[in-house]
Parts: structure tokens; sequence; C-alpha cells
């Protein structure tokens, strides 16, 4: 430790010297001179790669928000950005040796933003020197402080290195988050703030045309994140997208009430019903604008009115938070005018999350059952309550225009329809599946609302719903050309080149070395896309479980779905897990109910069937209703759904809420050799079992051929005449199969294949 500390005191000390060198200035006038920002980082702040950098660089771009908010004359931002620059002394580039650090200390800045630590992930700079990274970095700010001790300083997690970056897997993945983490500490130590330039930029893959520099639409995302922070001016009061008239919150248990707000605001959270007030809680938005609220348990029922009051905290409070100084214009926020909020029919219940592509995406209006369904939801109409968050733009055999190819790659590809009542008119244009699904449960869960959220893509892959820090870690190599590579579905790659073509072709007639205008177009399909555009929303919405209706785009690499769905189970619980990671209570595990792939005749829908039960029986908290019963040979998009649904909620009713019932098809628990060739398969929940076909049975060759059988109670005995030694057992083992092994609740087995022990 006293070693560590002699060091510190020599690099403060050098710093120092660099500093006492530099030339006297006169003292400024704080009333008649501008306050002065000095933005202090490498090329992403010098503004690398822009083509108009006086123009697009990001301090060019903060000077004209603060001009445009509180008059030109206010403010002198200073860009004293280097390329290369890092922050390590004995890095290949130290930045304290550089003109620009000479530059923004001779500016003598009333705030400092700084943003190093890209370069610093290079093989010649952290292996050797990342133990002096976090007493460099106080070195660097003690400097601002000597020229100014009163300087506000602002620290910023870095923007993002993407997987194209060519040393991403050599290290730089790696020693990006240990850097990250140091950047961390050394805002904690020095007692500086923090600003988040990661979490804005990470899901925009699109705007770092060589994965390291944004271009001017990502500068501008760092001008913002940057004058925000700095100003607390964050765009007022605002809830969660899902937040509003009509919603489901859980019920039975405590709740985060989580929300946004411009910084230091003290929050008013009040619960009524009719004119009786429930609940009256405060709280109060931390520098980053961030606020939550923990209200009580709440029984099942509603509507209950929600309003919310956000007030500019006092000055004393203020004072608390910034004790070294109180900037004009934060004084200027905190004379700013009160803010309500209102959620005007709220109630508590239960909410499930509907996923996956078409089939769980295909609407009550296309379904067999149309006019059966549409009397339910008269019936119950005022028990469900419907979120609908359909895409923008269909993924069919069509170009997009440019206006779906700017919001696509802008995240807003999924249309935020608002709740609903489950009215006639509004289920109709809901999933099939999930309004079944909330159907039985309205019906089971006596005066409990129900609220079901469907954000079905059309054709999604599993990759497309997976975040990109866990593909980063786990899978990097389906993030690099996607399109062009083999992971994906040649089908899925297919449709998702037609779509973006007209972004990624040069049109016929352009003159020789015509670019395309992006190649780095966004698509529904391509990895983590869904996760950032439909999910991440979704952040501080609580729901009680995942329904999954996925695969078809899939089903080409089985071994490839076993890796992508577990990482997606383990993405969204986490996920989901965030708002939960509180001293009052740990969430258990979100579970998972999945929907088995159909029958359809395409060759390698068996063993993916077979391997969806296989991940089921084997991931925790997971659990899978069969649908090979109800396909369709010549449609993917068959139009009984309504069973699907009623089965989905019978697994739900017994897993999740312990209803003593019936809830899946005849499952096998084990087979062995029997007497005179035959094999003898023993199966749970067997009750009732009948069967007129379906099984087959493979000797040592591997070489499978029809069997009869027998039922006896929960076992079947099978039989070959082909085969003298039965090695091993498969059931409903074809696309588009008529197998047909039920129990009494009628519900049907899955798809299987299973090897004999030969003792």
């Amino acid at each position: 430790m006293h070693n560590r500390k002699s060091y510190v005191r020599r690099v403060s000390a050098f710093v120092l010297l660099l500093v006492l060198a530099l030339p006297a200035t006169a003292a400024r006038s704080k009333v008649q001179e501008p306050l002065r920002v000095a933005c202090v980082g490498n090329s992403v702040t010098y503004g690398y790669g822009l083509r108009h950098r006086d123009r697009d660089a990001y301090p060019v771009r903060l000077q004209q928000m603060l001009d445009a908010t509180y008059g030109s004359g206010r403010f002198e931002v200073g860009n004293f950005g280097h390329s290369g620059a890092t922050l390590l002394f004995k890095g290949h580039r130290p930045y304290v040796k550089l003109p620009e650090f000479r530059q923004a200390l001779d500016f003598r800045p009333d705030w400092v933003v700084i943003h190093l630590g890209l370069n610093d992930t290079d093989p010649r700079n952290w292996p050797d020197w990342k133990e002096e990274f976090i007493p460099n970095y106080r070195a660097l700010i003690d400097s601002f402080r000597v020229v100014n001790p009163k300087a506000r300083i602002a620290i910023c997690l870095m923007t993002p290195i993407f997987d194209r970056h060519p040393r991403f897997q050599s290290g730089t993945r790696d020693w990006h988050e240990q850097i990250q983490q140091a950047i961390r500490k050394v805002a904690f130590g020095a007692k500086v703030q923090l600003i988040d330039l990661y979490t804005p930029l990470h899901s925009r893959p699109d705007l770092f045309p060589d994965a390291l520099h944004p271009n001017p639409e990502g500068a501008q995302i760092l001008a913002r994140t940057v004058y925000g922070a700095l100003t607390g001016d964050y765009g007022g009061l605002r809830l969660p997208p899902l937040y509003g008239n009509g919603m489901v919150l859980p019920r039975d248990e405590h709740l985060l009430l989580e929300g946004q707000a411009d910084a230091r605001r003290s929050i008013k959270i009040v619960l009524s019903q009719g004119s009786k007030t429930i609940e009256e809680r405060d709280a109060f938005s931390w520098a980053d604008g961030s606020w939550f609220v923990e209200l009580p348990h709440m029984k099942a029922g509603g509507p209950y009115k929600l309003t919310l009051t956000a007030h500019p905290l006092p000055a004393g409070h203020y004072r608390n938070y910034y004790p070294e100084h109180y900037p004009f214009e934060l004084q200027n926020l905190i004379k700013a005018k009160p803010q309500t909020l209102t959620v005007d029919s709220l109630y508590f219940g239960d909410v499930w999350l509907a996923s996956g592509q078409s089939n769980m995406e295909l609407r009550v209006d296309q379904c067999n059952t149309l006019e059966q369904d549409l009397a339910d939801a008269r019936r119950l109409s005022q028990r469900i309550h419907l979120y609908n968050m359909p895409a923008r733009a269909r993924t069919d055999a069509v170009e997009w225009s440019d206006s779906v190819l700017e919001f696509t790659n802008r995240l807003q590809h999924m249309d935020f329809q608002g709740w609903t009542a489950a009215t006639p008119e509004a289920v109709s244009r809901f999933s099939a599946v999930a309004f079944n699904f909330a159907r039985v449960l309205a019906d089971s869960l006596a005066d409990v609302p129900i609220g079901i959220i469907c954000n079905a893509v059309g054709g999604s892959t599993t990759e497309s719903w997976v975040d990109r820090s866990t593909l980063e870690l786990e899978l990097p190599n389906i993030l690099a050309d996607w399109r062009g590579g083999d992971y994906g579905q040649p089908w899925a790659r297919g449709r998702m080149t037609q779509n973006i073509r007209r972004a990624i072709t040069v049109p016929e007639g352009s003159p020789e070395g015509t670019q395309p205008r992006n190649k780095l177009q966004r698509h529904p399909y391509e990895p983590a896309y869904l996760f950032e555009a439909a999910i991440a929303p979704l952040e501080h919405f609580p729901v009680k479980g995942v329904l999954w209706y996925q695969g078809e785009s899939n089903a080409h690499n089985v071994e490839l779905h076993e890796r992508l769905f577990t990482l997606l189970e383990q993405s969204w619980r986490q996920f989901f897990a965030r708002r939960w990671d509180c001293e009052f209570q740990k969430k258990p595990a979100l579970p998972f109910y999945v929907v088995q792939l159909s029958s359809l005749p395409r060759p390698s829908w068996p063993a993916f069937r077979d391997s969806q039960r296989r991940l089921a029986d084997a991931l925790p908290d997971t659990w899978m209703a069969v649908s090979s019963d109800v396909g369709d040979a010549a449609d993917v998009h068959y139009r009984t759904k309504r069973p699907v649904g009623e089965r989905l909620a019978l697994q739900v009713l017994c897993h999740t809420y312990g209803k003593a019932l019936e809830s899946q098809g005849p499952t096998p628990r084990y087979c062995v050799l029997g007497q005179n060739h035959t094999a003898v398969m023993a199966f749970d929940h067997a009750d009732g079992l009948a069967c007129t076909r379906g099984f087959e049975l493979a000797g040592p060759d591997g070489l499978f051929y029809p069997a009869t059988f027998e039922i006896q109670g929960d076992k079947i005995i099978l039989k070959a005449p082909e085969v003298r030694w039965p090695a091993a057992v498969r059931y409903g083992w074809r696309g588009f199969t008529d197998a047909d092994l039920r129990n009494s609740a009628g519900l049907p087995a899955s798809t299987f294949m299973l090897k004999i022990p030969s003792e």
C-alpha cells in the first residue's frame, strides 16, 4: 500500500510540473466570460473519420445544444481530442505528453469531460501497464483541479468497440470491459461524475463504419448524452414505454416503479381508487435522471389511478449532490415548473410476454376459430388486457423503402400500440396463441386481471432475440457478416438481403467507384436486433413469464439452435432480473413456456422437435407444449391455434400457479430390452395411453423399421420383425407426422428418439 501511494504521489508530481510549466493566464471574470467546457479525449472526441469534423464532431454538436438552450455566449466548448491518445502515461501515445493536453490546461476549463481508454486496449498498452491505469487517471483529473480547483469534472465510460474490429477477439473485447470497470473505480474514488457513453451506442453498430469511430449520427448521440449529463436536462418526467392507461402490474408482490426525469427532481407518486388515496410515496431522480420507488403488495383488481408529479429539489438538497458549484443553467432547471403524469386506469394482476416468429404473430382473424374466439372476447373483454407490438414493416418478399430502412436502423421497427381491453375488434388483430392462452388463464384465475404483451416478428431468428453483449462474449462469430456467412438459415439471409437491397447495393448506371449507401443497414433477422428493438424497451416492465414460439428460421442447424436458445434464456433472465437486484426481494427465475414446432414436411424438423423436447427437459424452469398434431402439410402457418394457447395455459397453470391438473402429453421415462426381441417403453403422464401409429425400432445397424406395439398401463411393448436386437426407438419421426400417442386428457406426445441400453 505504501508503494502504491508513493507511486501516485510521483505521478501527480509529474503532472503538476507540466501544469506549472504552462504560461500564466490572467484570471477570468465569471460574470463577463462564458463557462468553459473542455472535451478531452482521443479520436472519437477529435472527430476522426467525419468528413466535416468542424461541423459534426461531438464537441461542436454539444456547443450547438448548449447555445440552443441557454443562448450563445453562455458556454464555450473546446475540442481537445487527439487521435490515438492513451490514458496510460507509458502507453504508445500518452495524452499527457500531447499538445492538446497543454492546450486543455491553458483553457482553464470550468467543466471537463474526459473520454479516454479506447487506445489503451492496444496490446502494446494494457497487458503491460494496466496496473497504472487508475493512478494515471487520478493524476490526469488532479491536473485539471490544479488549474481550476472548482472545476467540475466528468469522466466517461468508453464508447463501444464492435466485433468487426480486427483485435476484438484477441483481446480488445476483454480489455475494453476491464478498462470500463477501472473507469468506474476512478469515478468513485475521485468523486467525479460518470457519464455512460457505452449504453446509448452499443445497440447501434450501424453508426460505426470502422467498428470504432461513430459517424455524424453517432456523434450527435454522444453530444446529446453529454449534454444531458452536464445540464441534468433529460426531457422531463417520463415513464417506460409500456406504462399507460389500461396497464396491468404485478399483484401480491413488491413492485419497483421506475422512470426518468430531469436530474435532481422530487417525484411524488399517488395511487388512488375513486376519491380514496391508497398509497403515497416519494422518490427523487439521480444525476442521470433515473428514479424508482417501491410500491406495496396489492391484491388483484382495479382500476386504480396513478399520479406522478415532479418538482425541482430545494436548493439545499441540490448542494448535497454538487456542493462545490451551482452553475447558472442548473439554477434555471430548478425554476422549471412541476410536471405531472397520470395513468387513469391501472390494474394489478399477472402479465405475460408472448414472443417469437410468425406462428406466434398469426392473428385471431387469420385462424379457423375466429367466431369462437370473438365470442370469448365479448365475455372476457374487461378481464384481459392486451398490449400489441407488431412490426411496422413486414419482412415479405419486397424491397423496403427508404423510410422503412431508416426507422429500422433507429431501432423503431416495433409499433407500440398501447394497452387495450380485449374487445372483439382488438382481439381479432392480436396473436391467436397469446389470446387463447390469456383466455384460459382468465377463466381459471377468478378476478385476476390478465395482461398479455405480444411482440412476435414473422421469420425472426433465435439469434435476433439474444442481447449483443451475450453474443459478443459467448458466440462472437455469429455477429460477423451474418448476411454473407452460414450461421443464419439461407432463407432468412436471403429475405433480409431482399428487404434491404436498396441500401446495400449500388444502383445500375452509377458512376464507377460509387459505394452502397449503407453497408451496415439493420434488419430484424440479424443477431441482437430484436432484443434491442423489442425486448430492451421492456426493461422496466415486470412480466411473470415468457411464452415462446420460434424455431422455423433455425431448424436448419439443430446444434447451433441448442446453443442459441440456451443463451436466449440466460440473456432474458439476466435482463429482466436487473430490476430485482435490491435488498427486499430476489425474483425467482423467469419461466419459459415453449411451443414445439408443428408438423410440416421438412426433413430437419423431426430432429429439431426432439431437440426442443430435450432442451425443455434440461433447462431450468422451462416447459413445452406440443403442436405436431395440428400442423398443416401445405402451410407453415397452420390455422388451428386455439389448442396451442390452451396447452401453454395448462403448463402455466400447473407449473407457475401450482394447479393439480394434467398439463402435458405422454413423455418417455425409459426404454429397455424386453423378452423375445422387444423393447419396453415406460411413460410419465400416461393415464389412459392411446395410440394407433408412429413408432419405429432400429438395431445396432441404425436402420429403422415400423414397429407394432401393445399398450400395457403406462408401458408400451414394441416389436419389429426386421430388428432382432433393438438399439433405438423413435416416435413421430417425420416432418409431417400423423403419429397419435395421447393420454386421457387428449394431450399429444412429443416427437422423440431414445437409445436402448444393451443390458
